[in-house]
């Protein structure tokens, strides 16, 4: 990988089907795709949906180096999300799997594709918490207390 690389963060979700086994071919997925690798992978959470409907879902978050573009990243993970039966039949639908882009190196950005870094990645202990565990200089003690009423548990 050459000095053009960018190191990402995405959050991984789903509370459809085999969540477990959908977020681990994921995570298996992304170490696949072009241009990219994996950094580090944090421990996979139970948490209750937030601002969603449906079970509980199964979340992480992967840190990556990848020489994608912001956009090209964005469609290579829809495209996975596809892959995985994914269908956005409502906002918020429970779904079979939800890949964001919650940072892409420092890059801001606000598209009507994508918004960097992803808007509501502070509102959501789903993303924090694993976060924490990855990459803890971007999550405070400020972040987490904000979270503290979601509820959340590593498995």
């Amino acid at each position: 990988m050459s000095d053009a690389s960018v190191m990402a963060c995405v959050a991984l979700g789903s509370n459809l089907g085999d969540a477990l086994g959908t977020v681990r071919q994921a995570l298996r997925d992304l170490a696949c795709l072009p241009e990219t690798q994996i950094l580090k992978i944090s421990s996979l959470y139970c948490s209750a949906p937030y601002e969603a409907q449906g079970s509980d879902f199964i979340n992480a978050v992967a840190l990556l180096k990848t020489q994608l573009s912001p956009l090209a990243l964005l469609h290579s993970l829809q495209a996975l999300e596809l892959q995985s039966g994914r269908k956005r039949s409502y906002k918020n639908a429970p779904r079979t799997l939800d890949l964001d882009v919650i940072f892409y190196g420092d890059v801001v950005l606000d598209s009507p594709e994508l918004t960097l870094p992803h808007p509501r990645w502070t509102q959501r202990a789903f993303v924090l918490r694993p976060l924490a565990e990855v990459w803890p200089e971007r999550v405070s003690e400020f972040h987490l207390e904000g979270v503290r009423d979601q509820v959340i548990r590593q498995i």
